[in-house]
C-alpha cells in the first residue's frame, strides 16, 4: 500500500470582500494574489456585484447574518494568520466583522478602503465611511489608501471654517493614524507625478519608507485589492510590517507590468506572472 507524507498547510489568510465576476479586484483578485504568493485563501463574501472591466453597475450587500456565519464557522475550524478586507457592501457588515476581528487581536488586518472604483462609482456612503472609522480602523494595522481615500476618510471638512486648501497628505496619513490603525501606507497612484511613491507611517515612529516606482501606462482593475491582499499575505507567512510591505510593492508593480486588457476598460493586473514566465509561485 502507498503512503504519502502529510503536508503542513501554506498559512492561511482570510478575506472579506465582494465578489467580482471580472475577476479584476474585488474577493478574486485576492485569492489569486494570495495563492500565488504561496497562501491558502479563505474567503467571507461580503456583497455581490454587477461590474465589469469599465466599472461598477451595481452591489447587492449580503445579509450581516450571514458574514457573520461564513466567517465564524471558517475560524472555527482553520487558523488564520492574517485578515484583509475589501468592499464591505454595508455599514451592518462593518459592524459584525469588528466584532469578530475582536476575537482575533494577534492576527493582523490589511484594509484597503473601497470607496469608488476605477471610474469613480461611488461604493461606500457616509454612514459606511464613519462606521469604517469607528469600529475598523482601531482594529487594522495597516491601512492602505490611495490619495483621494485618504482624504475623504481623514475628513477633509473638518479642515476649519472657510479654508479651501486641502490637507496635506502626510497630515491625512497621520489623522487616520489617531483613529487606531497601526500603520498606513498611503499611495500615489492617483497623484499627477511623474513616479508613483508610496509612502509607510507608523503611529510611534512617523514616516517609516517611501518607495518610488515607474508609472506604469494605462489603468488597471484591482490593483488596491492586490497590494493589500499581497501585504496580508506576506504578512501571513512571517515577514515584519515594512519587509512585507516592500514585497508587496514589488509583486504588485510586476504584476501590473504583465497586466492585459481582456475587456473593453481597464487592463487587468497578471497576478501568475511567474508561472507564465515559467518560474514557479514562490515567495518575493
Amino acid at each position: 500500500m502507498t503512503t504519502y507524507p502529510v503536508h503542513m498547510p501554506p498559512p492561511i489568510m482570510l478575506s472579506f470582500a465582494a465578489s467580482d465576476p471580472s475577476g479584476g479586484a474585488g474577493l478574486q483578485a485576492d485569492l489569486m494574489t494570495a495563492s500565488a504568493l504561496g497562501c491558502h485563501a479563505l474567503s467571507v463574501i461580503t456583497a455581490l456585484t454587477v461590474q465589469d472591466s469599465l466599472g461598477v453597475a451595481s452591489i447587492l450587500a449580503i445579509d450581516a447574518d450571514w458574514v457573520e456565519g461564513q466567517a465564524r464557522t471558517l475560524l472555527e475550524d482553520m487558523p488564520v494568520a492574517a485578515f484583509k478586507i475589501g468592499l464591505l457592501g454595508s455599514a451592518e457588515n462593518m459592524r459584525v466583522i469588528a466584532e469578530i476581528l475582536a476575537d482575533y487581536p494577534h492576527v493582523p488586518l490589511v484594509l484597503d478602503p473601497v470607496l469608488a472604483s476605477g471610474r469613480g462609482d461611488e461604493l461606500a456612503d457616509e454612514e459606511m465611511i464613519a462606521t469604517l472609522r469607528e469600529v475598523l480602523l482601531p482594529r487594522t494595522t495597516i491601512l492602505t489608501p490611495n490619495s483621494l481615500e485618504a482624504r475623504r476618510l481623514a475628513d477633509e471638512e473638518d479642515e476649519g471654517e472657510g479654508s479651501d486648501a486641502p490637507r496635506a497628505l502626510e497630515d491625512c496619513a497621520q489623522r487616520l493614524l489617531s483613529f487606531g490603525c497601526q500603520y498606513v501606507l498611503l499611495t500615489g497612484t492617483h497623484d499627477h507625478t511623474p513616479r508613483v511613491v508610496n509612502s509607510l507611517y507608523g503611529r510611534e515612529s512617523g514616516l517609516l519608507r517611501s518607495d518610488v516606482w515607474d508609472r506604469l501606462p494605462g489603468s488597471y482593475h484591482g490593483s488596491g485589492c492586490t497590494l493589500a491582499s499581497a501585504i496580508a499575505a506576506h504578512l501571513a507567512s512571517g515577514l515584519p510590517v515594512s519587509e512585507a510591505v516592500q514585497a508587496a510593492q514589488a509583486y504588485t508593480w510586476q504584476a501590473l507590468a504583465a497586466g492585459f486588457r481582456a475587456g473593453m476598460g481597464q487592463y487587468l493586473p497578471d497576478r501568475f506572472f511567474r508561472l507564465r514566465a515559467g518560474g514557479g509561485a514562490v515567495l518575493v
